[in-house]
Parts: C-alpha cells; sequence; structure tokens
C-alpha cells in the first residue's frame, strides 16, 4: 500500500478533532443494523461469482469415479472439438505446483497438487479441467469427457472397533492424549461408573453460497476475486503453492455467503489460476452443490467411549473420553472431540485420547466448532446419564464439579462463568419446576420432555494489522483485511472504531477483505472479532491521540497503524474460552417416532458484546445447527463405491424453518481482562451442547436414551420397541422367579401340613411379583 503523502506547508489542512459534533461513547454493546444490509437485500452487494470481467472463460472440475486406482487415459481430443471449448487441464500438461510448505494452519492438504499424478485416492478427486467460453459450454464438455482407470480395492468403512485405528503422533494442531492418575483404580473405587458408547455422523457445511474463485493476470499480479474466509491466507497460501512473490499475489473476497470452515484454498481457485496462466484471461471455476461434498471438507464422523466414575454424591474420581474418527490416505486432520473434558470437567484420574482410521475418503476438514461439536454430544449426554444414576440434579452434578483451573492444563481460567450461566438459563427455563422423572409429562400423544447441556469453545486471537485513517471531511477510514462472512464483521469494526474514536459510527468507513490491506487472522476458530478489534482499537487509540496535539489534516489525511503480533505473543498463558448452558424442550410423537423442539434457550459468556444484534443472530444460528445436527444432518457414505449416496441438498437433510421453535439467545456479563476490547467470541460456541440437550430432552420425555446422532423417527420407535421388549423380558424372570420362590416355599409348608393354605399364599404373591413388575 501507498504510505500517504508527507503534509507541507503549502498543503491546506482541516482542523484536526475527532468530533464536528459533540463526542459519541458506547458504541459497544449498542444494537446495529449491519453496514452492507441494504445492499445485501437489494442485489447491490457482488459475490465471487456474479462479478463481471472482459473476456471471462469458464472452468468446470471433472472428478474422478473410482476410490482408488491410477487414471490410465483423458480422452480430450473428441471435447476438444466441442463448441466453445478452450483447453482441458489434466495430469499429463497441467501446471507444475508445490505443495512442500507449512502455511498459515501447517502442511497444506494435498488434494490442492492437483493434476500433478495419475493417483486416485477416493472418488470425487479433481481429474481434470475444461475451460470453454461460457458455463454452458464447459459443464457440457466435462460431462462429455471419457476417464479411463485401473481401479484398485478400496476401504471407505468406518466403524468403532476398525482394526486400522491408530494413535497419532507429533500432530502439530491437535494433542492426541492426555492422561494423569491411575483411571482403573479410580473407576474400581467410585460408588458410581458409567461406561457408554456414543456415535456422530459425517457432516457437511453446505455454506449458502458455493464456493468460487476468479483469477487472472494484471500489470504481473495474480488477481484472484474469491469466496473465501481470509485473504491474507489464501494470498499466502497461493504464492506458495504457485511459487510466486508474495507481493504479487492479491485475493479480494468482499462479500461471503458463509464458510463454517471450509472456505479456505481448494482445488477450485488452483485450478482457476492454473488455467489462467495457460490461457492469458480471466478464467471463473464454481463448485457444484455435489462437488462441495468431496473437495472443501467435512466433519468426520466419530465413534466415542466415556467412562465416568463417581462417589455417591457425584464428585468425579475417573474422567475417560476416548473419541475415534476417520481421516484421509493422504492427509492426518484429527476430529478433536475428547477437547472438551480438558476444560470443562476434572477428576482424580482423567484421561482423553484421539484415535484414527486413514480410509480412502476425501479429508476432513474444521467445520463448525470442530471437535466440541460432537464431542459435546457425548460428554454432555453422558453427564445427564451419569446424573440420573447418581440422583442428581443434572445442573447440581456440574456444580459440584466445576473447576479452579485448567483440569490437563492447571493454567487459571481469564474468567469462567458457566455457573451464571446455567443459573440465569434454568430461572428463565423454569428449571426449578422440573420433575426429573421420566415419561411423565403427555399431551395426546406428544410425550414432552427438557434436558440441558453446557458449552464452551476456545477464545483466541491471531497476529494483525490494521490503519485507520482521519479524513479531511471529518470522517475515518479503517483499512484492515477481515472477512464478513455473514457475521456482521463490517459492522463490528465499525463499532469498535467509533469506541475508540469516541465518534458516532455514522461517521467511520470500512474496507476489508482485501489482501492488499496487510496481513490479518482469517474468519475462523471464534477468533476473528476478537484479532480484528484489537488492531482497529490500538491503531484508532494512537490516531486519537495524534489528534489531539491539534494542528491540521491534510487533504491525504493522517493515518495510524498497528500490528498485534507482539502483545499477542506477550499474553500470560490461561485457559481462555467462551462457555454457555444450553436448555431444550422436546416433544415426542409416541405413534410416528418424530422429534419436535419446542423450546431452546442458550445463555453465554462470552466476552464483550460488541453489536447484539447481529451477536444474537450468531448465536441463535449456531443453536439451529445444533438442532439440525441433532435430529437431521447425516451424509450417508456408500462402501461399495466409496461415493456419498444423496450428496445434494435434496438426500442430505438439514432442519428447515417448519423445523426451528422459538429461539433465545442472551449472555451474562463477561469481559475479557486480558483483551483491549474485552472479547472472546461466539461464532462457534452456539453450536456446542446443544445436540445434547435435545438428546438429554428426549430421554426426559421418553424414558430411553439415544446415544447415535441424529435422533431420526426410525430411531425412536425402534428404541422404544427394544425398550418396551426389555421391560417384558425383565417383568417374565420376576415373574418366573417369584413364582420359582414360592413354589419352594409351598413345598415346605407343605410338608408341615400347611398345604393348602401355603398354595393360597404363593398364588397372592406371584400376583403381586407380577403386578410390580
Amino acid at each position: 500500500m501507498t504510505p500517504p503523502t508527507p503534509t507541507t506547508s503549502t498543503t491546506r489542512t482541516t482542523p484536526a478533532t475527532t468530533a464536528r459534533t459533540a463526542a459519541v461513547t458506547g458504541a459497544l454493546g449498542t444494537a446495529r443494523t449491519r453496514v452492507e444490509g441494504r445492499a445485501k437485500v437489494t442485489g447491490a452487494a457482488r459475490y465471487a461469482g456474479e462479478i463481471p470481467f472482459a473476456e471471462l472463460a469458464h472452468g468446470w472440475l471433472v472428478l474422478s469415479t473410482v476410490a482408488r486406482g491410477r487414471i490410465r487415459s483423458v480422452e480430450d481430443t473428441p471435447v476438444l472439438a466441442m463448441p466453445g471449448v478452450l483447453t482441458v487441464l489434466h495430469h499429463g500438461n497441467a501446471p507444475r505446483v508445490d505443495t512442500d510448505y507449512i502455511g498459515m494452519v501447517g502442511r497444506p492438504n494435498p488434494v490442492l497438487g492437483i493434476f500433478q499424478h495419475d493417483r486416485v485416492p477416493f472418488v470425487g478427486w479433481p481429474v481434470a479441467l475444461v475451460v470453454a467460453e461460457t458455463s454452458e459450454q464447459a459443464r457440457e464438455a466435462a460431462e462429455a469427457l471419457v476417464v479411463r482407470y485401473d481401479e484398485e480395492p478400496h476401504d471407505a468403512a468406518f466403524f468403532a472397533g476398525h482394526p486400522g485405528a491408530y494413535t497419532p503422533e507429533n500432530n502439530p494442531l491437535v494433542r492426541a492424549e492426555t492422561e494423569k492418575g491411575d483411571l482403573e483404580a479410580q473407576l474400581g473405587l467410585s460408588s458410581v461408573v458409567l461406561d457408554e458408547e456414543y456415535t456422530t455422523p459425517e457432516e457437511h457445511h453446505n455454506a449458502m453460497e458455493p464456493h468460487a474463485a476468479t483469477a487472472r493476470w494484471d500489470g504481473g499480479r495474480l488477481d484472484v476475486v474469491d469466496s473465501n474466509q481470509g485473504s491474507t491466507w489464501v494470498a499466502t497460501e497461493l504464492a506458495q503453492l504457485f511459487s510466486l512473490d508474495p507481493a504479487s499475489v492479491r485475493v479480494r473476497s468482499e462479500h461471503v455467503g458463509g464458510g463454517f470452515g471450509s472456505k479456505g484454498l481448494s482445488p477450485h481457485q488452483v485450478a482457476a489460476v492454473m488455467a489462467t496462466t495457460v490461457l492469458h484471461r480471466p478464467v471463473r471455476v464454481v463448485l457444484t452443490r455435489r462437488q462441495m461434498f468431496s473437495l472443501v471438507g467435512y466433519r468426520s464422523p466419530t465413534a466415542q467411549r466415556v467412562r465416568l466414575g463417581a462417589d455417591a454424591d457425584g464428585r468425579l474420581r475417573a474422567f475417560d473420553h476416548r473419541s475415534t474418527s476417520l481421516t484421509s490416505t493422504l492427509h492426518e486432520f484429527i476430529e478433536s472431540s475428547a477437547v472438551l473434558g480438558r476444560v470443562m470437567y476434572d477428576a482424580d484420574a482423567h484421561r482423553t485420547l484421539h484415535r484414527l482410521v486413514r480410509l480412502d475418503v476425501p479429508t476432513p476438514s474444521w467445520m463448525r466448532a470442530p471437535g466440541e461439536a460432537p464431542g459435546s454430544f457425548a460428554l454432555e449426554s453422558a453427564l445427564d446419564e451419569l446424573a440420573e444414576k447418581c440422583g442428581i440434579d443434572p445442573i447440581e452434578l456440574r456444580v459440584r464439579n466445576e473447576p479452579g483451573s485448567g483440569p490437563v492444563s492447571g493454567l487459571p481460567f481469564s474468567s469462567r462463568n458457566v455457573l451464571a450461566c446455567f443459573e440465569e438459563g434454568a430461572r428463565r427455563f423454569g428449571w426449578a419446576d422440573r420433575d426429573p422423572r421420566p415419561g411423565l409429562r403427555r399431551e395426546g400423544r406428544w410425550l414432552l420432555g427438557t434436558g440441558t447441556a453446557a458449552a464452551t469453545y476456545p477464545s483466541g486471537a491471531g497476529p494483525s494489522t490494521a490503519a485507520v485513517t482521519a479524513e479531511a471531511d471529518g470522517t475515518f477510514t479503517v483499512r484492515i483485511n477481515a472477512t464478513d462472512i455473514g457475521t456482521g464483521a463490517r459492522t463490528a469494526m465499525t463499532l469498535v472504531a467509533a469506541q475508540a474514536l469516541a465518534v458516532d459510527p455514522d461517521r467511520i468507513r470500512v474496507r476489508m477483505a482485501d489482501s492488499d490491506l496487510g496481513p490479518a487472522m482469517f474468519a475462523g476458530g471464534s477468533m476473528g472479532t476478537r484479532s480484528w478489534a484489537w488492531a482497529v482499537t490500538v491503531a484508532a487509540k494512537e490516531l486519537r491521540e495524534r489528534l489531539a496535539l491539534g494542528g491540521g489534516i491534510p487533504p491525504e489525511g493522517i493515518t495510524a497503524r498497528s500490528n498485534t503480533a507482539e502483545a499477542i505473543a506477550a499474553l500470560a498463558k490461561k485457559e481462555r474460552h467462551s462457555f454457555g448452558a444450553q436448555f431444550a424442550e422436546v416433544a415426542v410423537d409416541v405413534t410416528t417416532g418424530e422429534v419436535r423442539v419446542r423450546r431452546l434457550l442458550g445463555i453465554y459468556a462470552a466476552g464483550t458484546i460488541v453489536n447484539p444484534l447481529t451477536a444474537r443472530s450468531q448465536l441463535i444460528g449456531g443453536m439451529t445447527w445444533g438442532l439440525s445436527m441433532a435430529l437431521h444432518e447425516e451424509a450417508v457414505r456408500d462402501v461399495a463405491s466409496g461415493g456419498h449416496v444423496g450428496a445434494d441438498l435434496a438426500g442430505y437433510h438439514f432442519a428447515a424453518h417448519a423445523d426451528v421453535p422459538l429461539i433465545e439467545a442472551d449472555w451474562v456479563d463477561d469481559p475479557d481482562p486480558d483483551d483491549p476490547v474485552g472479547i472472546k467470541g461466539i461464532g462457534e460456541i452456539g453450536v456446542v451442547g446443544v445436540a445434547a440437550a435435545i438428546a438429554n430432552a428426549v430421554w426426559h420425555a421418553t424414558g430411553v436414551r439415544h446415544r447415535d446422532l441424529p435422533i431420526r423417527p426410525d430411531r425412536v420407535l425402534h428404541a422404544a420397541d427394544e425398550a418396551r421388549n426389555r421391560a417384558a423380558d425383565e417383568a417374565r424372570r420376576e415373574t418366573s422367579g417369584a413364582g420359582s420362590r414360592a413354589a419352594e416355599g409351598a413345598g415346605s409348608r407343605a410338608a408341615e401340613g400347611t398345604g393348602s393354605r401355603a398354595a393360597e399364599e404363593t398364588g397372592s404373591h406371584t400376583t403381586e411379583e407380577a403386578g410390580s413388575a
């Protein structure tokens, strides 16, 4: 970026002031509509696949139809003769790329190295890109392209107890195992022991806006207009991948229609850059919904085992949470489902473990609340089961096991107000009036129940740079390479800057989502707003101090800059997390097995809330996601072919409007004392614990536990049938046992000459036993 022109004695200036009207304070915490809201609802906001370019060509990816093998041939000659076709890129002719580097989030997924060899590691692997004058021509040609394979045996079946499971070593992102104390000894000393298994299915992001990228060379620079979660992230990865000077790569992502962890660097951006390099004209590649199921990551299925041992009063002596998930044969990714216990619950013996199964499938990736979302279903369901066994209220059980420091790390918490969330949530939800016995409340054919669960998610921050300029017209321009993926980041940065400058938000303009603005944290891990707000606050406060000295503002303005790298690196080591409490009420149809959620309430301790309007929207969106996870979402893989069954929005079910009830989200006061704005993060915690709260409510309604997601109607009916059969078997055993005992007594008394009277007593006793059973 060109620095501001120095002020000279001949430059006309405007008096330096932070407010031409009275100074405004308290912008933070004030509900404000999105600054780009009008542009979005009127269609003026343009997304990555909509921006026009002269001589734009269109690429269409061709994906493999086999799960493992080699490409024997790509028969592109007939396709090149089709109308409008410009080129067909494949492993025999594509530009070379380098995937041997360390990026912002570690080593790249080898799927980025498209068209570099003839190996096929899973169904949906990119084998070619057809580029044509129009999207329709590219699609027709891509569907006509014949690719022949030498197929090999594959394994795409994930299940608990898979013989290929292993414990990862030296994973740079997730510590696979933690252990303290003698687990088996403490389980043996426990008055109450729970040992159960839980499963969650494969789930997909399905952002509303499909992934799209347009690449072109402009004045010797690579210019990419993209839909992503961090322009700095994508620009630096493309530079390394194509061995370019980082300064020669520009990535812009002005508006993004959702990401949820899926919009980093993916094959479509790489393909677009390859094609524009070959053709010397702009090329756009947009993924179809079906292609998104193979190329942009997903949440791995999990098989989890939770063992808890407690004293009679519910105090935990033993904690053991083990989770197995899948990864690809190319790249190791851990769905860190067992991390929750490292933060939430302590015990004399404490163990967490992650194991992986390598399969011939695409590599999983981050998906909203990775690890915590599936892990909370298992752990918070298990806590509810333990409370039932101990005869203790589920909230009281958590109160008795509230740790004073990190259960594994031993570090202090920056703040931990989870019990305040339960207290406020219980008050609003009417928890005190709940009868803990299951299966008692009924409305016609509907059984009613309520449940609760805890929530947590890490609160981190990444180094970011920002610039804030006082303009000559009395406005202020904020420049930060943040990304608004639908969260309201533009509005949040407007309020943060207004607060720091003590001016009205209407005087703030925010420029963002352009890698030329300087490095900044991506929108992920619930770290975006905290990271960007820190940088904006530092720059704005410095600018305000400079303006307070007086003088004038030149036409080019006065700019202050910040870089938070040193400040973030100097943070004291603490357990930094947002916390929450989820409450759910459900109705279960005993005839059809349908589960309807009637109420959801989430109370959170998540730091300073910048904009209550968009924050509540974020939290409600997360809770809706949790509802969908509990009742609907499930990607099914055909183990014979290795591909998905119903890889589209018709086959992959998620919650629709009719499934979503009244949802309330609110928060308790919980500023982070180590953050200049007090922010923690809210993007993901809304998902965490919701599925468990709903599953616990289904148990309270029906008396039957559901340990496998989603809780489909067929599973509800099947579980009810099994419960009835078990009850009938127990009744028969009780009746049979009572009859045998009575017969023995009758025979003994008959020998004493009281046979007639004993027979009468036996009949009476047997009837009573059968009735009680």
